[in-house]
């Protein structure tokens, strides 16, 4: 059981492209480093391989820190999640401000702790009825959510999130471009500086404003998805290619206008 527990603490839960998990992989030496709430690095994955970036300029001596968890989370339910799994309480500066958790549960707490259960209970589907499902459920909840909870709300944002991952699937691309885009001032917000979750999400919305012919809109965000991506995957990345392949076809398509 020791054994069993040491393994899993120093896992590393591996991610597609999209950011989104794909299983899990041990990885000694990165294993070593320690956890910040808020990281001066980031860890992304090429296939299996484990890339290691740094974030923001390191002073010599300093220590490099990542995230064990989803720095999303309030701080309460970080420390919860990281003692519970990796049997240690945080002292960060941002678990030590908890600056930011009013705006994460902002809205009616009857409202979002309804939708925290929903976005729970989500399984990833396998068919395209399952989606609908999941959009039809979504879709309710917003509706009927308008006005009591804003978009800062952090299971709010998963919903919207969960909505456009259920248009994309049913092909669904204007409306999924509705939601995608009331995530971005929330990404903003809660992922400032250099985080590849914004970049990816950047990058999703630039898509779809690509596929509506929204060119000048998609451009720029493409750009801002360039900008961060540079440094949090490095202009060697697959997906650093797909995104410049996009650009390359949006400014085509400028010129052609």
């Amino acid at each position: 059981f020791p054994l069993f527990l040491q393994v899993t603490c120093n896992c590393f839960t591996i991610s597609n492209g999209e950011m989104q998990d794909i299983g899990v992989g041990l990885y000694p030496s990165m294993s070593l480093l320690n956890h910040s709430c808020d990281p001066n690095c980031v860890i992304v994955f090429e296939g299996y391989q484990l890339l290691l970036h740094s974030v923001r300029e390191i002073q010599i001596g300093e220590e490099l820190t990542i995230s064990y968890v989803e720095s999303l989370m309030p701080t309460r339910e970080r420390q919860k999640q990281l003692l519970r799994q990796y049997c240690f309480e945080c002292d960060c500066l941002l678990c030590q401000n908890q600056e930011k958790d009013a705006e994460k549960l902002a809205g009616e707490d009857h409202a979002w702790k309804e939708v925290k259960d929903a976005v729970n209970e989500v399984r990833y589907p396998k068919s395209k009825e399952e989606w609908q499902c999941i959009l039809a459920r979504c879709q309710n909840l917003l509706r009927n959510n308008e006005g009591h909870l804003p978009d800062t709300n952090i299971y709010q944002l998963k919903m919207l999130d969960c909505a456009m991952d259920a248009c994309i699937n049913l092909e669904s691309w204007e409306e999924a471009l509705y939601y995608g885009s009331r995530t971005l001032e929330p990404y903003r917000l809660y992922y400032p500086g250099f985080h590849p979750l914004r970049a990816v999400q950047l990058m999703r919305v630039g898509k779809l404003q690509y596929s509506q012919g929204m060119f000048p809109q998609a451009l720029e965000t493409l750009k801002q998805a360039y900008n961060i991506m540079k440094v949090t995957h490095g202009t060697d990345h697959s997906l650093m290619r797909v995104l410049m392949e996009i650009k390359e076809e949006c400014e085509a398509m400028m010129r052609i206008q």
